[in-house]
């Protein structure tokens, strides 16, 4: 249980992971969870999960990992959803599966990444589907039906990393 950024495209998994910055990775949806998202999608030949770690958390939260202070806004979500102590010591362990030895970078770094692998990927690829979600179980489990898109270009997307891409807006961009 943790946040997770979508993308339905039309490259291959390939050709998005050569283009992703150091440090976000692409994980293919399994079969019935990416034909399930490509639906709002039909240009899309490849559904995917793009994460930082075990998730998307790091986009919206400075990770601490000392103090973990990112935990607390998980915790008030787990908490909202209802879950027991117990399982919300398994998601907090299951966030905090980041690579120790990987540098701490901020919030304000991941997402003007991002901004930047959006705008090339839109040039090279033409329009994407893009939608960021709390998952409210397994990060591996198939994604509901979002609701409406909306519409950015490349240029939207980089003058404004930060505010693009909200919780449960899913988002075209184009060139």
């Amino acid at each position: 249980m943790c946040y997770v950024l979508y993308v339905a495209s039309p490259l291959t998994l390939s050709e998005i992971r050569s283009m992703l910055p150091a440090g976000i990775t692409a994980d293919a949806l399994a079969p019935d969870a990416g034909r399930a998202l490509r639906r709002h999608f039909r240009p899309a030949r490849t559904a995917a999960r793009l994460l930082i770690g075990p998730c998307s958390c790091d986009l919206l939260l400075d990770r601490d990992r000392a103090g973990h202070q990112e935990e607390a806004e998980l915790r008030r979500r787990y908490s909202a959803l209802g879950l027991t102590r117990v399982a919300t010591i398994r998601a907090l362990d299951a966030h905090r599966v980041a690579a120790s030895d990987e540098p701490v970078r901020t919030a304000a770094h991941w997402r003007r990444a991002l901004a930047g692998f959006v705008a090339e990927h839109a040039r090279n690829a033409g329009p994407s589907f893009y939608w960021l979600r709390f998952a409210k179980g397994d990060v591996a489990e198939p994604p509901p039906a979002p609701g409406p898109a909306t519409s950015l270009s490349a240029a939207d997307v980089v003058a404004n990393p930060d505010g693009w891409l909200g919780e449960d807006r899913p988002v075209i961009v184009g060139r």
